[in-house]
């Protein structure tokens, strides 16, 4: 491997942005998950093109190039393989025990209420005819309830990095664009996974979507110079600002005809992406253009994520599994308390703002759980003269208490 190489990944750090990042996504799908939630106006998906998994997916890919790209150049392939595998396993082990329970929740939840509806809604419909082949399909990734493709897709991105990995320190050009003819060939030919039931579409394609997880990875590892100097060129600054720009007037314009209707005819229709399952090149454009002026504008040491407003959602991005798997049956559950009761904004608002503290609870509270597993043990006093003498009048004092001892003439004979 190039010492040059070596020398940038070393060079890197923890960049905070990237829990920001994960953080603010978690956010964001915690609140789209709840369906029938004017909440759900304020997040990401509704002022561009690219959503919260969008941004998760590219986050992801540039953490675990941090984190695991410096550990491969200095300790070796089998090392950081060993690693990455565990905690895909760690990602695994966590989506059986949430499949599980998940689809439990929602059996019962439908049984409480008498609303089957629920099993359509929630992609688990097959539940009803034959359990136990939804539950094996599940253990293979191949049933997909509602919510829960974020965490499958990222289980195989994980699965396969350490290959990536390798071969982005290696041949990182390379790696990129066949990153790139992945993505393109599984467009046009429509390639993915096998799901259940059979025909039914992957409802996030890895094979799409390991696309922005590699780029966030090659910019991690190869991009501080390509950054810094496409940052540099204003022109492309007021060219992705302007993307940006359109991307927010089109995505109102949907929503809220009043604007809709000031824009030209065919504008909204035209550009508006609806290809979310396998990535429309729309919505990578996008996630770049934002990443591009929010690195610029945000430097990786910015004083601001030192702010007491901005931790809980740092904290959210360093926690962002258990965050996730929180947030599953948070959304259920205010999914379930807006539909068997009056659904008025001001109840919408509360019951978000009700499920976002109790995620960021989790999330502190599995972080200090975590410091109290690693805190060194307490170390021993260290006495003082006036501790020994202390000791020392407390043993003389003990020892004038003793019962009287008879002189040895006195003593019975015992025998040598």
């Amino acid at each position: 491997m190039q010492a040059t190489i070596k020398a940038n990944i070393a060079a890197r750090t923890r960049d905070l942005r990237i829990d920001f990042a994960r953080g603010l996504a978690n956010w964001f799908m915690l609140i789209d998950h709840i369906p029938n939630n004017v909440v759900n106006l304020l997040t990401m998906k509704n002022f561009g093109f690219s959503g919260a998994v969008d941004l998760f997916a590219f986050a992801s890919g540039y953490g675990a190039a941090l984190m695991f790209g410096r550990m491969m150049a200095e300790r070796g392939f089998v090392i950081a393989a060993s690693r990455i595998l565990k905690r895909a396993w760690q990602l695994y082990a966590a989506h059986l025990v949430l499949f599980v329970v998940y689809i439990n929740a929602i059996s019962w939840v439908a049984a409480h209420y008498a609303a089957p509806d629920l099993f359509e809604e929630y992609h688990v419909i097959g539940i009803l005819n034959d359990p136990v082949r939804v539950l094996m399909h599940g253990l293979m990734l191949e049933a997909r309830p509602l919510n829960l493709d974020v965490l499958q897709m990222a289980i195989v991105l994980l699965a396969l990095f350490p290959l990536v990995l390798a071969a982005l320190l290696r041949w990182p050009n390379i790696t990129m664009l066949g990153s790139v003819a992945l993505y393109v060939a599984a467009r046009r030919f429509d390639l993915g996974l096998p799901a259940y039931p059979a025909g039914s579409a992957v409802y996030l394609n890895p094979f799409c979507w390991q696309v922005l997880f590699v780029f966030g990875a090659y910019l991690a590892l190869h991009g501080g110079k390509l950054i810094g100097m496409l940052q540099e060129l204003r022109t492309l600054r007021i060219l992705a600002m302007a993307y940006l720009v359109l991307s927010l007037l089109v995505m109102v314009g949907a929503t809220m005809p009043a604007i809709g209707n000031l824009l030209p005819d065919g504008l909204v229709n035209s550009f508006i992406p609806t290809d979310r399952e396998n990535l429309g090149p729309a919505r990578i454009l996008h996630l770049l253009c934002a990443a591009l002026l929010f690195s610029y504008f945000v430097p990786a040491d910015w004083k601001g994520f030192d702010s007491k407003f901005l931790q809980p959602i740092i904290k959210c991005g360093d926690e962002w599994l258990a965050c996730f798997c929180v947030g599953i049956f948070l959304a259920l559950a205010a999914h379930m308390v807006l539909i068997t009761s009056q659904n008025t904004i001001l109840l919408q608002v509360l019951v978000s703002m009700t499920a976002l503290t109790l995620m960021t609870a989790v999330a502190y509270y599995i972080s200090w759980s975590r410091r109290q597993d690693h805190a060194p043990l307490p170390r021993p006093a260290v006495r003082t003269k006036e501790d020994h003498a202390i000791a020392e009048r407390y043993r003389a004092t003990e020892a004038s208490k003793a019962p009287f001892a008879p002189p040895a003439m006195l003593r019975p004979h015992q025998p040598p």
